[in-house]
């Protein structure tokens, strides 16, 4: 048996160390941020985007881009 397959055998499973709170809380304020433009694109029908039609345009074909049935 050569040494590195003896070491490889000694040390055991690989364990998976878990992620620090401090990296997780950086990416977390992501989640509520991707929802509500997810929400604004696929579900608004005027109801947050009343800064005008042209918003609304936006939205609308936002919506035909990504495939969301809208009408």
């Amino acid at each position: 048996m050569r040494s590195t397959e003896a070491a490889s055998i000694e040390a055991g499973p690989a364990v998976a160390e878990p992620i620090p709170l401090r990296e997780l809380a950086r990416w977390l304020w992501l989640v509520p941020v991707l929802l509500l433009v997810a929400y604004v694109v696929g579900m608004d029908q005027g109801v947050i985007s009343r800064s005008g039609m042209y918003l609304h345009e936006f939205m609308h074909d936002g919506r035909h881009l990504l495939a969301v049935p809208c009408h």
